[in-house]
């Protein structure tokens, strides 16, 4: 599970990169109940959202000309510069190399060697999200990649990651459980599973990170999300031993998962 004792390694933020910031602003209201918190005058159009008065995401127009939009997971670092050159060494990419965030802490955007986006977050003022697990906010973190073992590879040596391989019922491959290092298996906070390019269309065949987002009823929340201007791209359904889920779109193609824990 995910909490808000970050641990190296762990996720501890998540922002969306959107075309329309008052669109997605009052999307994601309508869906989770999100309140939107401009950062003020000086940056409008970046916020952050809150859920009874806790902070469960950022929000802010997209910056890279051509990007689509979507999340962007961050990690929790001790040393955004060292994890910098140890993207480097490890053959990533530095999309936006560490820069300070007015006291609150410092961050970093990167792509891995298969094409996955991500990024890091050094603590200031700010530790990270405020409520996590609970309806309505980060339940779990996906990756879709290309090469399993090569991502796994990447990351492992990055922040140390274990991760523990499940087989998917009905042949549908293999699903690696990851945990931050030294955590035990409670801990664990997100998966990756190998997909071929033509199964990641979102990004024309690029792996690529998405949320999980915890709900109390999936059917609610998913008709909440079509009848806002979003779609379904999977479910809902039952996943034995996960719950009921569903894989959405906002009304940008950002795409996010709308999960109901199993029982127990």
């Amino acid at each position: 599970m995910i909490t808000t004792d970050f641990a190296p390694g762990s996720p501890c933020w998540l922002d969306l990169g959107a075309p329309d910031v008052p669109a997605a602003a009052d999307f994601y209201r309508a869906v989770f109940d999100w309140e939107f918190q401009s950062m003020g005058p000086e940056a409008p159009d970046y916020g952050v959202l809150k859920l009874n008065g806790r902070t469960v995401a950022g929000l802010g127009p997209l910056t890279e000309e051509g990007a689509r939009s979507a999340w962007m997971i961050y990690f929790r670092t001790n040393d955004a510069d060292a994890t910098t050159e140890a993207v480097r060494r490890s053959g990533g990419t530095v999309r936006v190399p560490p820069m300070d965030a007015d006291g609150e802490g410092r961050m970093a955007q990167y792509t891995d060697p298969l094409g996955g986006q991500f990024a890091v977050w050094q603590p200031g003022t700010t530790k990270g999200l405020e409520a996590v697990d609970e309806p309505g906010t980060l339940s779990w973190t996906e990756l879709y990649t290309t090469d399993a073992a090569a991502a796994k590879e990447f990351y492992g040596g990055l922040f140390g990651w274990e991760t523990q391989d499940m087989p998917l019922p009905g042949d549908g491959g293999v699903y690696a459980l990851i945990t931050p290092s030294g955590l035990p298996p409670e801990r664990m906070h997100g998966g990756l599973m190998e997909l071929s390019a033509d199964h990641l269309s979102l990004t024309g065949g690029r792996p690529y990170w998405h949320p999980v987002f915890a709900s109390a009823d999936c059917d609610e929340t998913v008709a909440r999300v079509t009848a806002n201007g979003g779609s379904v791209q999977m479910g809902p359904e039952d996943a034995e031993g996960v719950g009921r889920l569903a894989v959405c779109l906002d009304r940008a193609g950002a795409d996010f998962v709308v999960l109901t824990p199993a029982e127990g």
